[in-house]
C-alpha cells in the first residue's frame, strides 16, 4: 500500500502571492477548511511545503513506534 499524507486546508489564501494560491489549488482544494488524502510523494511533499502555513498536515500511515523506550516500563533502581 503506498503511503498517503492528510493535508487539511486551514488559513485562507487571500493577500497571498498567485504562487501559493496556484500551489492550493494545484493540491487539489476547492474550499476553506477542506480535507484531502494525497499521496506522500516528492512532488507533493514540496508543494505542501511552500504553503504550510495555510496548511495542517497529518501523516496518514502511522510511524511504528520504538518497543522498549516507554517511560511507565523504566524502572529505576
Amino acid at each position: 500500500m503506498d503511503k498517503t499524507i492528510t493535508v487539511k486546508w486551514v488559513r485562507s489564501s487571500i493577500g497571498r502571492i498567485d504562487d501559493q494560491k496556484k500551489t492550493i489549488r494545484g493540491l487539489g482544494f476547492k474550499r476553506l477548511h477542506q480535507t484531502l488524502t494525497l499521496p506522500d510523494r516528492p512532488e507533493i511533499r514540496g508543494m505542501i511545503n511552500r504553503v504550510h502555513h495555510l496548511v495542517e498536515i497529518n501523516p496518514s500511515t502511522p510511524r511504528p513506534s520504538k518497543k522498549g523506550l516507554g517511560g511507565a516500563e523504566r524502572v529505576k533502581e
